[in-house]
């Protein structure tokens, strides 16, 4: 018997799959995932079963993404989870997507007891979902349902929460919709990039998966997870390159600054620059970035001047509502990444000024 996972209440067969198979052989885990937050919550994994945590299981099977092109010559790279788990000799699979006829006939002879999800990056069917005897679970980095989708943490970022952290739930047919398991709150600073803080709730969602798989295997969980309330959702669509282009007579200091915690990594964020050297404008990389002690969106009278200043050793850009950007780090076209007070050494004397939305600068950013 199956448990459906379409279902109100998924593990109300739980404790017959219990009595049913033998309590003292290792649970098989298959797990699933793709980059490289995926590929540390492997090896915690790992390591918990090697101590004989989380009730005692064994990693059956690991599923990624097939190698993708990578660099100017296309070469095949596999993801990090696929690295580790031949580096660690498990049985790997790459199917081209979780529907792949061939993928999911040799999932159901291993026979799983439980699917680990972590970042896979692809839908998974009904059929996927009715092979694990006590279903998938999920690790998610968002308060679920907040954040449901492909950027919970970039988008997080983006919007200035205050608050956010990782959900461990059960995975049904509808996106990131089902039962919570464990969830824990994590507060914000406001100047975590969304590279350090995904690493972070990946370990974090993992310890607390290897903490509350006993209660899996013993049914016990059943009166502990909790339905999502669906009224509040919340969206994170997938990041896509042209959101990396910022222009400071439309955006505020802060919400650069939030841009660039959001998409720190991929796809970063660009700008306009006038170098003062009478040639076009170039396309500038904005590696970090904080804000001003004068930013206060909204108090100053009048449009800022767009001249760079130096502060120490970031640079000012003063964005048109009156708020301050501070830019530690930026990169030029073809130069190494550099500091706000070597850039501005470098301008030998020049002004540079940031362009704005209102100078067509189009073609000078496609030739850069």
């Amino acid at each position: 018997m199956l448990i459906r996972r379409s279902a109100p209440l998924l593990l109300l067969s739980v404790r017959a799959f219990c009595s049913a198979a033998s309590i003292s052989a290792p649970k098989r885990v298959v797990f699933l995932g793709t980059p490289s937050v995926a590929a540390r919550s492997l090896e915690l994994l790992l390591a918990g079963a090697r101590a004989g945590r989380g009730g005692g299981f064994d990693i059956a099977a690991v599923v990624s993404q097939p190698p993708k092109p990578t660099g100017r010559k296309k070469k095949l790279t596999p993801s990090p989870v696929h690295e580790l788990a031949e580096k660690e000799g498990l049985n790997l699979l790459t199917p081209p997507d979780a529907k792949d006829e061939a993928f999911l006939t040799a999932l159901a002879d291993l026979e799983p007891d439980l699917c680990i999800t972590a970042a896979y990056g692809c839908f998974l069917p009904q059929r996927f979902l009715d092979l694990p005897a006590f279903g998938t679970l999920n690790i998610h980095p968002s308060l679920l349902p907040l954040y449901r989708g492909a950027a919970p943490v970039q988008r997080c970022l983006e919007a200035g929460d205050a608050t956010t952290g990782v959900t461990v739930a059960f995975t049904v047919l509808a996106m990131d919709a089902g039962p919570v398991l464990r969830q824990v709150q994590r507060p914000l600073g406001g100047d975590e990039p969304a590279t350090d803080l995904l690493l972070e709730l990946f370990e974090t969602g993992t310890e607390q998966l290897l903490e509350a798989l006993p209660s899996v295997w013993d049914g016990s969980c059943e009166s502990l997870i909790r339905p999502q309330d669906g009224s509040q959702a919340t969206k994170a669509a997938k990041v896509v390159p042209a959101e990396a282009e910022v222009r400071f007579d439309v955006l505020s200091a802060q919400t650069v600054h939030n841009r660039w915690r959001g998409f720190a990594g991929w796809p970063g964020l660009w700008t306009m620059l006038d170098l003062g050297d009478g040639k076009p404008p170039v396309r500038a990389k904005l590696l970090r970035t904080a804000l001003g002690e004068a930013s206060s969106p909204g108090s100053s009278a009048g449009e800022p001047s767009r001249v760079i200043t130096l502060q120490g050793d970031a640079l000012q850009l003063a964005c048109s509502d009156g708020s301050v950007l501070q830019l530690k780090e930026l990169t030029l076209p073809g130069k190494k990444p550099c500091n706000g007070k070597a850039f501005f050494n470098g301008l030998n004397g020049r002004e540079a000024r940031w362009v704005g939305s209102d100078e067509d600068a189009a073609a000078a950013g496609k030739e850069s």
